[in-house]
């Protein structure tokens, strides 16, 4: 059994009620309770993390780095155009993620092209909406078992 980690950033606490026509109709709670009980079903545990202070998902990489989580699904959200700080926290602690986006970022604006994760991650899923969860955890549960 393995440790995973989901983490959310800015704006993802609204999911249910913002843009539903970019993001859906899912709650983050809602995507939550399925993750854990995927992991779960997949041998796995499951601690989820969300944020719209980039210090707070910082520091929260920087504990998976000293907690014994094997793998972190990330959505950066807004930040994912944006934040060198959680990309050294990420560099830093060395931990396998796969970088998850509900939207194809790349039919969007073009400010929104550029990922500062894509590079160090491991997978990256764009545009699947809420199933793009699903398809994490078990990218996640793929990766620890090799």
């Amino acid at each position: 059994m393995a440790q995973f980690l989901l983490i959310n950033g800015p704006n993802l606490n609204l999911l249910g009620s913002r843009e539903p026509e970019v993001y859906g109709a899912t709650t983050l709670a809602d995507i939550e309770a399925r993750s854990r009980k995927l992991a779960h079903e997949l041998g796995h545990e499951l601690d989820c993390f969300q944020s719209n202070a980039e210090h707070e998902l910082v520091d929260r990489v920087q504990q998976a780095g000293k907690d014994g989580t094997a793998f972190i699904v990330l959505n950066p959200g807004a930040f994912t155009h944006t934040s060198i700080a959680l990309r050294d926290a990420l560099l830093a602690v060395a931990v396998p993620f796969v970088e998850l986006h509900l939207s194809n970022t790349f039919a969007r604006e073009s400010f929104r092209h550029k990922s500062y994760f894509s590079d160090i991650a491991t997978s990256c899923l764009f545009g699947f909406g809420a199933f793009g969860y699903e398809l994490a955890m078990r990218a996640a549960a793929h990766h620890v078992a090799r």
